[in-house]
C-alpha cells in the first residue's frame, strides 16, 4: 500500500508544525514547506519520514520549481495544507499599500499559487486540500483589516475550490482556528487581553496547536471522505457567540 503523503506549508512552527508531526504519527510522509531556512531545519531535524523545501509561497517562481521537487522526492501527494500566513496587525489608517500586499501575497496569493500548482497531483490522487483561514475572516476585529480581509478571501478561494475540484474526486475545506495558545501569541498577549478572550470564548481558554491539528488531519483523511466545501472554526465556540456579552453567562 502506497505511504500517504502531505504537503504542508508553514510548517517549521505552530500549527505547521504540529500537523506535521501528527501525519506522522499517522503514518503519513510530509513535504515540509517553509521560507525560514533556519527553522525550518531545525524542525526538521530528527523527524523520521520528512523533507523539508525551502520555498516563499508567495513567489510563482518558487512554488513552481517546489511542487515537482516535492514528487521527485515522494512520487505522489495526497494532502495539501495551505498554512503559510503572516499576521501583521494595523489600524486602517496606517495600513499602506505595501502592508498590504505583504499580507495578502503570503495569506491569500500563497494559497491560490499552491493548491493550483498540486492539481495534477491531486487529481491523480482524488487527494484533499485544507486551508487554514482565520476565526479573522468570519468576524471582524479591530487593526486586521489586511489579515482579516486575507483570510474572508481564502474562506471563497475554498468554496471556489470545491466547487471546480470535486469533479475530480478532490475535496477543499477550510480550518478557522480561534485564538490559538502559541508561543508567539503569548509573547504578545497582555493579561487583559488573555482574560478577555477567555471569557468571550465559551470553553473559557484558548485552543492548542494540538486541537487545530486534530481538525487538519481529519479532513485531510478518508475519515472526511463526503465533506468538501465546508468552513470549520476550531475556536471553542468563540465566532458562535458574536460579540458576546461574558458577564450575563456569569
Amino acid at each position: 500500500m502506497t505511504t500517504r503523503t502531505a504537503l504542508v506549508t508553514g510548517a517549521a512552527r505552530g500549527i505547521g508544525l504540529a500537523t506535521t508531526k501528527l501525519f506522522l504519527d499517522a503514518g503519513w510522509q510530509v513535504a515540509m514547506i517553509d521560507r525560514d531556512v533556519p527553522a525550518l531545519t531545525e524542525a526538521a531535524k530528527g523527524l523520521a519520514g520528512v523533507r523539508p523545501f525551502v520555498c516563499d509561497v508567495s513567489q510563482p517562481d518558487q512554488v513552481a520549481a517546489m511542487v515537482p521537487d516535492v514528487l521527485a522526492a515522494f512520487g505522489h501527494v495526497h494532502a495539501v495544507v495551505n498554512n503559510a500566513g503572516v499576521a501583521d496587525f494595523g489600524p486602517i489608517e496606517s495600513t499602506d499599500f505595501a502592508r498590504w500586499r505583504r499580507v495578502m501575497e503570503t495569506n491569500l496569493d500563497g494559497v491560490f499559487l499552491v493548491s493550483q500548482a498540486c492539481i495534477p497531483a491531486l487529481r491523480d490522487t482524488k487527494g484533499a486540500i485544507v486551508n487554514i483561514a482565520s476565526i479573522s475572516g468570519l468576524r471582524a476585529s479591530t487593526l486586521r483589516v489586511a489579515y482579516g480581509t486575507s483570510k474572508a478571501a481564502v474562506i471563497q478561494l475554498t468554496k471556489q475550490q470545491a466547487a471546480e475540484l470535486g469533479e475530480y474526486g478532490v475535496r477543499v475545506n477550510c480550518v478557522c482556528p480561534g485564538p490559538v495558545r502559541t508561543k508567539l501569541a503569548m509573547a504578545v498577549h497582555t493579561q487583559d487581553i488573555i482574560d478577555a478572550y477567555h471569557d468571550a470564548i465559551p470553553l473559557n481558554r484558548y485552543g492548542s496547536e494540538q486541537e487545530i491539528a486534530e481538525v487538519i488531519v481529519f479532513l485531510a483523511s478518508e475519515k472526511a471522505s463526503y465533506v468538501t466545501g465546508q468552513i470549520v472554526a476550531a475556536d471553542g465556540g468563540f465566532e458562535s457567540t458574536g460579540v458576546g456579552l461574558p458577564a450575563l453567562r456569569s
